[in-house]
């Protein structure tokens, strides 16, 4: 990332928006449609929209691959929500159904759910399958962002 500025996606329109780093915990604004660019909660991504949300910018985007039939999945729900808003501001977080988006989950190689895959520039970062809870969230990301 810029010392100075970053380029962020934004998760509703996909516009790229140059945010000063400094300026990220004070909930910065899409430039275009006036949404969050840090909203403080996962935001769904469908096949059509991943490329241009999650795949662009240089902010560390979490996400949850995950099932609506998947009792883990529906068990770790409120905890990957905590942990959007506790990284608000430092990590964006969204969610793929893998149901309702087979391509991604194919494109991804996701053998089990949940998966949670961290990427940062474009890239995966990091891959971690398994229910977790809100702590194990944060400690697993924080500790992947530091070994990046």
């Amino acid at each position: 990332m810029n010392d100075q500025t970053s380029l962020v996606p934004c998760l509703h329109c996909a516009t790229m928006n140059r945010v000063p780093r400094r300026r990220f915990a004070e909930k910065p604004v899409c430039g275009r449609c006036g949404k969050s660019l840090f909203p403080g909660q996962p935001i769904a991504l469908a096949e059509a929209d991943f490329e241009p949300k999650a795949l662009r910018g240089e902010v560390p985007l979490l996400v949850d691959f995950w099932a609506p039939w998947c009792g883990p999945c529906l068990s770790m729900t409120p905890h990957f929500a905590a942990a959007a808003q506790a990284l608000q501001g430092r990590v964006r977080l969204a969610k793929v159904d893998t149901e309702a988006e087979p391509g991604l989950g194919a494109r991804f190689a996701i053998r089990s759910i949940p998966t949670m895959i961290l990427f940062e520039n474009g890239k995966e970062l990091a891959r971690q399958s398994g229910s977790m809870t809100t702590a194990q969230i944060l400690q697993w990301t924080e500790s992947q962002k530091r070994n990046a």
